[in-house]
């Protein structure tokens, strides 16, 4: 079968907090055909596990890097690695995957309020600024 997975079949299958959904979601996961893993599930799979699962940078870095590594997952590489880029230097994955496709769409600044991600970006010669 070939599956789209939300936030939470992600999330079960990486934390098995469940002991009914965690199993089946992994099962689901690996015996799918293809298993198509869209970039805003990706960014809400990295908030809950850093927010609810207290998961640090590196486990959600691993976790991502499992998908990536997997035959059987589709995703959109560039942007995930960018936001991989930006996560392995304590910063959050949403924030690289957003700044990769604004430019892809044609944006030339990343404009935010969050310091953090502005300076992380700057560091990677990305264009980013904090309006004034």
């Amino acid at each position: 079968m070939k599956i789209t997975a939300d936030t939470n079949i992600l999330v079960r299958a990486v934390t098995e907090d469940d002991p009914e959904q965690g199993p089946m979601a992994r099962k689901m996961i690996t015996e799918a055909e293809l298993l198509a893993v869209t970039l805003p599930a990706l960014c809400e799979m990295c908030w809950v596990l850093r927010r609810s699962y207290k998961f640090g940078n590196n486990d959600v870095a691993a976790a991502i890097r499992l998908l990536l590594d997997a035959d059987n997952v589709a995703l959109d590489r560039l942007p995930v690695e960018a936001g991989l880029a930006i996560l392995d230097v304590g910063g959050d994955f949403a924030d690289g995957v957003i700044a990769y496709e604004g430019q892809w769409l044609g944006g030339e600044v990343f404009v935010s309020f969050d310091k953090k991600a502005v300076g992380l970006l700057e560091k990677r010669g990305i264009a980013a600024h904090i309006p004034a």
